[in-house]
């Protein structure tokens, strides 16, 4: 009887132990906060935001040596980008990784055409375009960097290049605000 005594016990004092070692299920790992791209703007208002002043840059620096481009009296609200804060050849350079950055965006679903039709993503000459683009804003770093406007040309024709490969299959044509994204 004594052992059923104590057996008691020692039984409840066991079952507690288990009960408080037994792991919990650990709750299902949250998602930081902005760790998923979203999209905020159609194709048209990246390629004007965006795409369009950046190869604007590249495009200047074909007939004016950035080096040249004297800063602008106050350099932090030049509307030149040659001559602002980060004007010169470093302008060129961030203009140029800008346009190589931008074909990200241009792969995100959900983006949407300005005649609200999906961006077509998941066409493969949709992603030649776009590596072509990311291509040709490397180009015009490398150029950039060189800090030599005979690359610059060659590299601004490589974005000309790139922007009119696409441009041609997926651009509306004048009047033809329908036939944007097809």
């Amino acid at each position: 009887m004594r052992t059923y005594v104590l057996l008691i016990p020692v039984s409840i004092l066991l079952m507690l132990t288990c009960a408080c070692t037994t792991q919990q299920p650990q709750p299902a790992p949250q998602k930081e906060p902005g760790s998923a791209a979203q999209v905020h703007a159609n194709l048209r208002q990246v390629m004007r935001g965006i795409l369009f002043p950046n190869s604007n840059v590249i495009f200047a620096a074909q007939s004016t040596n950035p080096a040249d481009v004297k800063p602008a009296a106050d350099p932090t609200t030049a509307t030149n980008p040659l001559a602002s804060t980060y004007g010169g050849w470093i302008a060129v350079e961030n203009s140029a990784l800008a346009l190589a950055e931008s074909a990200n965006l241009l792969t995100i679903p959900g983006r949407r055409c300005a005649n609200g039709r999906a961006v077509p993503v998941q066409n493969a000459d949709w992603g030649t375009f776009v590596q072509g683009l990311r291509d040709a804003g490397m180009t015009a770093f490398k150029a950039a960097e060189s800090k030599n406007q005979d690359k610059i040309l060659e590299a601004a024709d490589a974005v000309t290049t790139a922007c009119s490969n696409c441009h041609d299959k997926y651009r509306e044509k004048p009047g033809g605000e329908a036939d944007r994204c097809m």
